[in-house]
């Protein structure tokens, strides 16, 4: 396969992991071009603190995860930028410690009963959250004193940050944001259906649930295997599009429930009537998505035609990303931003998502100050516009973006950021997390489905009882910090 290289001097220097038991891995060094190195190194010449005096440099900070956003492992992919600076500006390194999704909660409780706590491990929101119950149980420490949101090089981020409080401080480094959901899809695919192209009908605002709706119902044909619509985020999307959440929380930092939104009702009864009519892919009583979840399954193959999922799955090689979404080089592959209600106010909405993109600093750890400036070399590549210019260049030289997506990209983020709504599930209390999940999953995960107005009387108590619990603990915690 034909790939371009001019932008990666690959040194063939490799180093061998070991995490949680898994099989060794070969870290394969890159690093990029001269003049693009030179041009990082400057600009954070500029706005990061000096390395001959930065806390935290020269030093390795362990990050326990199920995933490696840092290293490399194949020479077709990427280079971290945030981490080449903290390598080559501080000296830094990073080691791996590698753990099963399902476990990760169980082995951070171990290392730190015996007493060789990771530094920090992913966090934020739904799949990497850590707030509020795994911070009240004391395996995360508040992070105020090594990062300021009132800084210049954080700022923006404050409103975001002031999610995750406990006793007025802040417990997850946020350094960025990016819309949580898109709509992708196979354009040749759509082609062949005679559908109008999503990103075309946004562009003219003509992107609605209805025109949504009418080409999942001609696609979909159980028979043939064919459903538009799979995997674990569409329902939950839909909710998104129309800029409210099931759990919200006010300005005091109280939950509070919101499933009487008219708003979410219009979204339910449009998956409701989605599930009914077979668009919803499932097999089996728990509907687990194709292919044992592997996200992108049958977009390519014209068996799927919306797999709704966040953008850093096409942040992958050239060979996996068109193994399942289709020939990125060829542009098969595009996606647009949730459609928006049309009985709605006009405005399209996306949930906004610090996946991948925020930090928990993990209690009596050896290295917050190394946590510190490693998550400023992160913050540094997202607002640097030279920094910026080059990990866009390395989305189209490598993993073959093409204008249309890099814009695309631009303008969910822009729609996710203008009304910021997140989604705060993923680290609650279990009794709420379950009663939220029937509501969420209620419809989409079951053969025959209830209506909205069934689940949301079915579960109205306890949602609402469980969410005055988790109130009240955190305001004894706030009171305990304060």
């Amino acid at each position: 396969m034909r790939r371009i290289i001019a932008l990666l001097l690959i040194l063939v220097t490799v180093f061998v992991m070991v995490g949680c038991g898994k099989e060794k891995r070969q870290i394969i060094k890159l690093t990029l071009s001269t003049e693009d190195s030179e041009a990082i190194l400057a600009a954070a010449g500029i706005m990061l603190p000096d390395a001959e005096t930065a806390a935290g440099a020269n030093s390795t900070i362990k990050w326990l995860s199920w995933f490696d956003q840092f290293h490399n492992y194949s020479e077709d992919e990427v280079v971290n930028t945030g981490y080449f600076t903290f390598t080559e500006k501080y000296g830094g390194e990073i080691e791996w410690i590698e753990c099963d999704y399902f476990e990760r909660m169980n082995d951070l409780a171990n290392l730190i009963l015996a007493g060789n706590p990771p530094d920090f491990t992913p966090s934020g929101t739904n799949s990497t959250a850590t707030y509020p119950m795994s911070c009240i149980k004391g395996q995360y420490q508040a992070i105020d004193q090594w990062i300021d949101y009132d800084d210049p090089l954080w700022s923006g981020l404050k409103e975001t940050a002031d999610y995750f409080t406990l006793g007025g401080e802040h417990y997850v480094i946020v350094f960025d944001l990016d819309s949580s959901n898109v709509i992708p899809y196979n354009r040749r695919v759509l082609e062949e259906w005679g559908f109008d192209d999503p990103a075309e009908l946004y562009a003219n605002d003509e992107w609605t649930w209805d025109v949504f709706y009418e080409m999942c119902v001609e696609f979909s044909d159980p028979d043939e295997d064919r459903f538009a619509l799979d995997g674990y985020a569409y329902a939950g999307a839909m909710v998104e599009s129309t800029g409210q959440q099931m759990l919200q929380i006010d300005e005091n930092g109280v939950f509070y429930s919101n499933i009487d939104s008219p708003e979410i009702e219009r979204a339910e009864n449009l998956i409701y009537d989605l599930a009914k009519n077979d668009c919803c892919y499932h097999n089996g009583t728990n509907m687990w998505p194709r292919n044992n979840a592997i996200f992108g399954s049958g977009v390519k193959d014209g068996l799927c035609l919306f797999y709704t999922i966040g953008v850093e799955f096409f942040r992958g090689t050239v060979e996996e990303v068109s193994a399942l979404w289709g020939d990125i080089e060829a542009g098969e592959l595009m996606f647009a931003p949730l459609p928006r209600d049309p009985q709605g106010d006009g405005v399209y909405y996306m949930g906004a998502s610090p996946y991948m993109k925020s930090y928990g600093i993990v209690k009596d750890c050896a290295n917050p100050e190394g946590v510190a400036l490693f998550a400023a070399c992160e913050r540094f590549k997202r607002i640097d516009p030279t920094v910026e210019n080059i990990d866009r260049k390395q989305l189209r030289e490598v993993y073959k973006w093409n204008d249309e997506m890099l814009e695309m990209w631009d303008t969910c983020r822009e729609i996710a950021l203008a009304n910021q709504r997140m989604d705060l599930t993923g680290d609650l209390p279990s009794n709420l997390a379950t009663a939220l999940g029937r509501l969420s999953d209620g419809i989409i995960r079951n053969s025959n489905p209830s209506s909205w107005a069934q689940l949301k009387e079915e579960n109205r108590e306890s949602v609402e009882y469980y969410i005055e619990e988790l109130n009240a603990l955190i305001a004894d915690e706030n009171a305990k910090r304060s």
